[in-house]
């Protein structure tokens, strides 16, 4: 939402200059603005600024008249983004984008922004939003196979397209995701919408603006020692698709099963993409298939290879116990045609219904915003004004706070439904008391912050047995936290179902029953599912 000094300063002699689709306003408020016929009026006003520039409008807000600065603060600024979505609503069209600007200093400070409106209203695709998370053995092309999706461009061979989505310096220099990456594109009545350039986030908000279906990818972290933080991709977000990627010339490995094995853990209808294969022979390509095919049915799993059945029957016949095979290539472009049918055509899989939820992946800081949330909305629908509850915080309470505004892959959205990945702007809290692991929730919901738990636990995989005092690290949706394990009876062994107490070591978190979770420990691992909780 920030942008430099000097665009601030071309807007405002672009407005003096041309006039005709710029409107300057000092601030919108909802007492004076939306009273008696006013709105109406400025819904007109609004209407023909966008005519006037072509179906695009400008607001330029916390100026005077005449394009002078004065600067508002951020709760006014905020308000003023309320009234004029419902303006801009009232008007047939919808707020794109938004860039802010700090202005002054100590107790003159304030803020200053541009709205970009958009003709046309705003599409709501929550119905046919997808969101898929990958995963697979570092430098199998995850992420180049993302990239190549979502802008439609074949790599280079060198990971071009990889890029888009590494977006640290480290990341870049080694080409080796580090943290989480998140992208999107969609389809409309023509086929598929790309991004030309991900880096740019209008480009990104042209996606969900104009694609009726939307696909949003969270692509996960190949390398060893971040494990953990693919399992924080896997089983925090709401997916409703797996995308296991095996490198045709180098086949399954310890990370591809681990890999497998969370997925399969979480019930998600996986796919496996094959990538790679323009550097193989077709014999090398079809001998990973059948180790594939075999890794597959080992876990109890009917492979089907598109290769054989085509890609209609794979469509219709994906579930939690049968996984489709591609064989694909981001450099030839082999297969990704059947990848955009799938990803156009398969259902939504996950459950948004109830109250509005939504666990904290990450947090940030914007200039005259202030603290950002983000994650993925669990269930429900949050919309901007919303009063929630955030926490628990680490003595177990909970904060009141209020959604300043919500951004969908840089493009601002009036609410969010279940399944959108969002950044939620929040008023009464500071960016630095929000953690990862804490939620977002109603007020009205009352919630309870839990220190342990019930759970019914397998236990994958363990060098001798889990006793009571085992302390891994559960992952639980956007949770990572020590824990320590009281099995029912003593102890568990490889390859065992059994129950078992959990204790959080260090601070209580929301947890409900139901709700499934993966542990881990050195070579030890296992899920389980929560039958019961205790609170504080």
């Amino acid at each position: 939402m920030s942008a430099d000094r000097a665009a601030l300063e071309e807007a405002l002699q672009r407005g003096e200059e041309e006039g005709g689709y710029i409107e300057f306003k000092e601030r919108l408020s909802k007492e004076v603005h939306l009273s008696g016929g006013r709105m109406e009026s400025l819904a007109a006003q609004l209407r023909h600024r966008v005519l006037s520039g072509e179906g695009e409008a400008t607001y330029v807000v916390g100026v005077t008249d005449d394009g002078g600065i004065a600067g508002i603060s951020a709760d006014a600024f905020s308000e003023s983004m309320d009234v004029l979505s419902l303006l801009a609503e009232e008007a047939g069209a919808h707020i794109e984008d938004v860039d802010t600007w700090g202005v002054g200093d100590g107790a003159n400070a304030g803020l200053v922004g541009v709205a970009t409106i958009r003709e046309g209203a705003m599409l709501e695709t929550d119905e046919q939003h997808i969101v898929v998370g990958t995963a697979g053995h570092v430098d199998h092309g995850k992420s180049t196979l993302v990239g190549s999706l979502v802008t439609g461009q074949a790599d280079d061979g060198d990971g071009g397209t990889r890029g888009f989505l590494d977006v640290q310096p480290h990341e870049v220099e080694r080409g080796l995701s580090a943290d989480l990456s998140y992208a999107v594109y969609g389809f409309d009545d023509d086929g598929p919408v790309h991004m030309r350039n991900p880096h740019r986030k209008s480009d990104r908000a042209h996606v969900v603006e104009t694609a009726d279906r939307l696909v949003s990818f969270v692509d996960t972290v190949g390398h060893e020692p971040w494990l953990r933080t693919t399992i924080r991709g896997l089983v925090g977000q709401k997916l409703d698709y797996g995308l296991l990627v095996v490198a045709a010339d180098d086949g399954p490995t310890k990370t591809t099963r681990e890999h497998l094995g969370i997925l399969l853990a979480t019930e998600l209808p996986t796919i496996v993409a094959i990538t790679k294969v323009d550097a193989v022979s077709d014999e090398r390509a079809a001998k990973v298939e059948h180790e594939v095919e075999k890794l597959l049915r080992d876990v109890g799993k009917t492979p089907l290879a598109v290769e054989r059945y085509g890609v209609e029957t794979a469509r219709e016949e994906i579930s939690d116990s049968v996984v489709p095979i591609l064989r694909t290539s981001a450099v030839s472009t082999a297969g990704l045609d059947d990848l955009d049918y799938l990803f156009e055509t398969l259902p939504k899989t996950s459950n948004g219904e109830g109250q509005f939820r939504m666990y904290i992946d990450r947090s940030y800081s914007v200039t005259g915003v202030g603290a950002v949330a983000s994650g993925t909305v669990n269930s429900g629908t949050v919309e901007a004004g919303d009063e929630l509850l955030l926490g628990p915080m680490p003595d177990g309470s909970f904060r009141d706070v209020e959604v300043r505004s919500i951004e969908m892959h840089y493009h601002r959205v009036d609410e969010a439904k279940a399944g959108r990945i969002v950044g939620i702007a929040l008023k009464g809290v500071k960016e630095a008391e929000i953690e990862r692991g804490m939620v977002l929730v109603p007020r009205s919901s009352n919630p309870r912050p839990v220190r342990s738990f019930e759970a019914d636990v397998m236990v994958l995989n363990h060098p001798t047995r889990i006793g009571t005092g085992y302390e891994p690290v559960i992952h639980l949706e956007t949770i990572s936290e020590a824990a320590v394990f009281h099995p029912e009876r003593g102890r568990l062994l490889p390859g065992d179902t059994g129950h078992s107490r959990v204790e959080f070591k260090f601070r209580p978190y929301l947890v409900e029953e139901g709700q499934r979770f993966v542990f881990r420990e050195g070579q030890s691992k296992g899920v389980g599912t929560v039958t019961d909780v205790h609170y504080e």
